[in-house]
C-alpha cells in the first residue's frame, strides 16, 4: 500500500511557517525594546511578558480544548502583548532618570501607579474589541473563535504580568543608580527623532484648522478606496497540491471512463512540476462521496516549489495543463481546485466551486434551459472558470412500460409484470438457505447480456393464472430505449440544478455582484422557477452582517469605557477619533498591496482599533494630569505629548513589527495572515501619526474645561 496523500504534512508545513513568524516577529520585538529603551535590563524585562502571558494563553487553549494551529497562533502578535509591560518599564524608566537619588522601590511604585489605570483601561478596551468575533456564528466562526479566544487568553495574561511581574522585577534589577549615558534616559535614535516630532507638533499646534483638513481629506479618500476594494471570504490557501474535477457524458461506460482517466494522468505526468497523478471514479461501497461513473478526481501531487524548472507560480502552471488537456483530450469537462479545498466547498456550500447558482423549479427540461442560459451568463463575465452545470439528462435507460389492455385480454395483473421486470436488474427474493444457524436469501436475477438486449427482454416469459399461462413480457409491454435523468437532486423538498464556477483573478465578492446583475438583466424565470447564490461568499456575506450588528455595540462599548476612564465626553470623543484614521491607513494598506477585503483584514481591523486606543489612552491621560496641575490645555497637551512620545512610538512599533514577518511572508499557510498583518501595519502608521500629531493639536483646543479636571484620572 502506498499513500498518495498525506494531510499531515500540509499541516506541518503550516504550522512551520506559523512558528517561524511567530519567533521572526519575537525577535524584532525585542530588538525594538532594546533600541528604544536604551536598557538591555528593561528590554529583557519586558520580554519576559511574551512567555508569561503565551503560558497563560496555552493554559486557556488547553481547558479549552483548542489545538494549536494556523487560526489559532496566527494572529498572535508579540508586540501587541507586550503593549502594556512596555509603558509600564517605560515610565518607571523615565523616573529613575530624573530622580537618580530615590530609592528604586520607590520609583518603581510611583511610576507603575502613574499608569496603571490607563494600562489597565487600554489593555481592557483591546481583549474588548476581539468580543465581536466570538460572536462570529458557522463557518467563519469555527475558523475565527479559536484566534479570538486565544488573543484574549494572552492578553489577559500580559495585563497581570504588566501590573505585578513588571514593577516588582523593575525593583529588583534596577537597585544601582544612573550613571553617565544612563542619566540621558533616552538613546540617541529617539533624541534624534524626538527633534523632528517637536517641529511638526509646533507646526500642527499652531496651524490647527490646515491639521485636521488634511486628516478629513486623507479619509475621505480612504472612503473612495474603501468603495473600490473587492471582497472575500478568507484568501485562498495555496495547499501545494492539485485535484482536477474530470466530468464526462453520463452515458459512459466504465471501461471508457477509466481510460480517460488514463490518458489525463499520462498527459499530466509529463509535466516536470508533477510528482504523482491517481484517479479516483465513481463512488466507494460506502459512499461518503457521491459520484457517477462519469466523474472522476484526479489527485496530482506536486513537487516543491524549489523544484519547479518550467513554470514558477501554480496559476502558470494550472493554466499550461488546461491547455494540454483541452487539446490532448478534448469531450472532458475540467474543474481545477485544491483537496481541502473541495471538501470544504462540498460541504459547506454543496458544490466543488468558489459559486454555485442553484436554480429551482419542477421540470427537469425547463430547469437544463435555464441553467444552461446561467452557464452562458457566467462564461462572459471576466474572472470565470471552469464554469458547468451539473448534468441531468443524458443516462441510456431501457423503458418497459405495461399495455393495460393487453394484460386484461390475458387475465394478468401488473403486479405480476412488474414482479418479472424487478427479477431482471434487482433480483428477486425465492427462497432462504440454511447452513447451521446461518440464513441466506435466494435471489434470481438475469444475467446482464439478457438484461442490456430489448429481443432478449420482451421473450421473457410472465406467468400468469397461478402459472398456467405464460405470455412472453413483449406481449404485455412496451419495451424501448430513451434517455432519462442522470440524477435528480432535491433541496427543501423542490428540484433543483446547480450551475457551478471558479473564480480567477479577481475577489470572489466582485464577481458575483457583477454575476448577480448581468443575471437579473439577461435572464427572465417563469413563476415557480427562481434561482439562489451559493458557495464561499455566502459565509462572507453572514460574517461581514453579523459584525455590522456586533462592532458598533463593541465600539459604543469602547467609548463608554473611555468616559468612564476620563470623565469627560471630549476626552472620550478625541480618543476615539483614532479609530477611523487608524481605519484609513489599513485600507491604503490594502489597496497598495492590491488585496481585496476579507474577514481575515476585518479581524486585522478590530485588533487595529484596540491599539490605536491604547496610544490615544497613554497620551491623553497624562495630558489631563499635566492640566490638573494648573496648566492650560494647549500647553498640557504640548508638554504630555512630549513626554509620551517614546511610549506611543514604542508600543506601535513593536505591535507593526511584530506583524511584519507575517506580512511578508510566502510559506505555506501565510495567505491568511498576511492581510491581517497588513491592515495592522498600515493602521498604526496613520493612528501613530494621529495620536502624536493631530490629537494634541485638537485637546488643545478642544479638551477638558475647567470644570471638568476636578478629579485626577491617573491615580489607582
Amino acid at each position: 500500500m502506498r499513500p498518495f496523500y498525506d494531510r499531515a504534512q500540509f499541516v506541518d508545513r503550516v504550522l512551520r511557517t506559523v512558528t517561524v513568524n511567530l519567533m521572526e516577529g519575537g525577535l524584532l520585538v525585542v530588538a525594538v525594546l532594546f533600541v528604544f529603551l536604551g536598557s538591555f535590563q528593561g528590554g529583557l524585562l519586558v520580554a519576559l511578558a511574551i512567555p508569561l502571558s503565551m503560558l497563560f494563553a496555552f493554559i486557556g487553549m488547553y481547558y479549552l480544548g483548542i489545538s494549536g494551529n494556523l487560526m489559532s497562533l496566527g494572529a498572535i502578535d508579540f508586540g501587541l502583548i507586550v503593549d502594556g509591560s512596555v509603558v509600564m518599564m517605560e515610565n518607571i524608566l523615565r523616573k529613575r532618570s530624573e530622580n537618580p537619588d530615590t530609592p528604586i522601590l520607590e520609583l518603581a511604585s510611583q511610576g507603575g501607579r502613574e499608569v496603571a489605570r490607563p494600562v489597565f483601561f487600554a489593555v481592557l478596551i483591546i481583549t474588548l474589541v476581539y468580543l465581536p468575533i466570538l460572536e462570529l456564528t458557522g463557518t467563519e466562526g469555527k475558523m475565527f473563535r479559536p484566534m479570538a479566544i486565544t488573543v484574549i487568553f494572552a492578553l489577559l495574561g500580559s495585563l497581570i504580568g504588566a501590573m505585578t511581574v513588571v514593577p516588582v522585577l523593575a525593583s529588583l534589577l534596577f537597585r544601582r543608580k544612573p550613571r553617565g549615558a544612563q542619566k540621558e534616559h533616552e538613546t540617541w535614535l529617539v533624541r534624534r527623532t524626538r527633534k523632528r516630532y517637536a517641529q511638526a507638533l509646533q507646526w500642527t499646534m499652531a496651524h490647527r484648522g490646515a491639521s485636521v483638513f488634511l486628516a478629513l481629506m486623507v479619509l475621505a479618500v480612504t472612503v473612495f478606496l474603501g468603495r473600490r476594494l473587492g471582497t472575500e471570504f478568507v484568501p485562498e490557501l495555496d495547499e501545494g497540491d492539485i485535484v482536477i474535477n474530470a466530468l464526462r457524458l453520463p452515458s459512459i461506460s466504465m471501461s471508457e471512463s477509466v481510460a480517460s482517466s488514463l490518458m489525463i494522468e499520462r498527459v499530466l505526468k509529463q509535466f516536470p512540476e508533477v510528482a504523482l497523478v491517481v484517479s479516483r471514479t465513481g463512488s466507494p461501497e460506502v459512499a461518503t462521496d457521491l459520484m457517477g461513473i462519469e466523474l472522476s478526481d484526479i489527485f496530482v501531487i506536486l513537487k516543491p516549489r524549489n523544484h519547479w524548472t518550467s513554470t514558477k507560480t501554480k496559476e502558470e502552471l494550472i493554466a499550461k495543463m488546461q491547455d494540454r488537456l483541452a487539446h490532448e483530450i478534448p469531450g472532458v469537462g475540467l474543474s481545477f481546485t485544491q483537496p481541502i479545498e473541495m471538501r470544504f466547498n462540498e460541504l459547506v456550500a454543496g458544490v466543488r466551486s468558489d459559486v454555485g447558482v442553484k436554480v429551482f423549479g419542477d421540470d427537469l427540461d425547463v430547469l437544463k434551459v435555464k441553467a444552461d442560459q446561467v452557464v452562458r451568463v457566467l462564461s462572459s463575465i471576466p474572472g470565470a472558470a471552469d464554469v458547468k452545470a451539473e448534468q441531468v439528462a443524458g443516462l441510456p435507460m431501457a423503458r418497459i412500460v405495461v399495455d393495460r389492455s393487453e394484460i386484461a385480454r390475458y387475465g394478468i395483473n401488473a403486479a405480476q409484470v412488474l414482479a418479472t421486470v424487478e427479477v431482471i436488474r434487482a433480483g428477486r427474493r425465492v427462497g432462504t438457505i440454511y447452513e447451521g444457524r446461518r440464513r441466506f436469501d435466494l435471489i434470481a436475477r438475469f444475467t446482464d447480456a439478457v438484461s442490456k438486449d430489448l429481443e432478449s427482454l420482451s421473450k421473457i416469459p410472465v406467468g400468469g393464472n397461478n402459472g398456467r399461462q405464460i405470455v412472453p413480457l413483449g406481449q404485455l409491454a412496451k419495451l424501448e430505449y430513451a434517455t432519462g435523468p442522470a440524477q435528480i437532486s432535491r433541496e427543501r423538498i423542490q428540484r433543483r440544478i446547480v450551475v457551478e464556477a471558479n473564480v480567477r483573478g479577481r475577489d470572489l465578492g466582485g464577481f458575483v455582484r457583477e454575476a448577480r446583475a448581468k443575471v437579473a438583466r439577461e435572464l427572465k424565470f417563469d413563476p415557480g422557477y427562481y434561482l439562489e447564490w451559493g458557495g464561499q461568499f455566502e459565509n462572507l456575506e453572514r460574517a461581514s452582517s453579523r459584525l455590522m450588528l456586533v462592532v458598533p455595540l463593541t465600539l459604543a462599548l469602547i467609548f463608554s469605557l473611555l468616559y468612564f476612564a476620563f470623565q469627560s465626553v471630549r476626552v472620550a470623543l478625541i480618543i476615539f477619533l483614532n479609530i477611523p484614521f487608524a481605519a484609513t491607513g489599513g485600507v491604503f494598506a490594502l489597496a497598495l498591496r492590491g488585496m481585496p477585503f476579507s474577514i481575515s483584514a476585518a479581524v486585522g481591523f478590530i485588533a487595529l482599533f484596540g491599539v490605536a486606543v491604547l496610544n490615544g489612552v497613554v497620551l491623553l491621560s497624562y495630558v489631563c494630569a499635566i492640566q490638573e496641575s494648573g496648566k492650560p490645555a494647549d500647553d498640557a497637551a504640548y508638554e504630555g505629548a512630549q513626554v509620551r512620545y517614546r511610549p506611543v512610538m514604542l508600543t506601535a512599533l513593536v505591535a507593526s513589527l511584530g506583524f511584519i514577518p507575517m506580512a511578508l511572508s510566502r510559506g505555506m499557510g501565510a495567505e491568511v495572515q498576511r492581510p491581517l498583518a497588513t491592515v495592522v501595519i498600515g493602521g498604526l502608521i496613520t493612528s501613530t501619526v494621529m495620536t502624536l500629531l493631530v490629537l494634541p493639536a485638537i485637546y488643545g483646543r478642544f479638551g477638558k474645561n475647567s470644570k471638568e479636571t476636578g478629579t485626577p484620572t491617573n491615580s489607582v
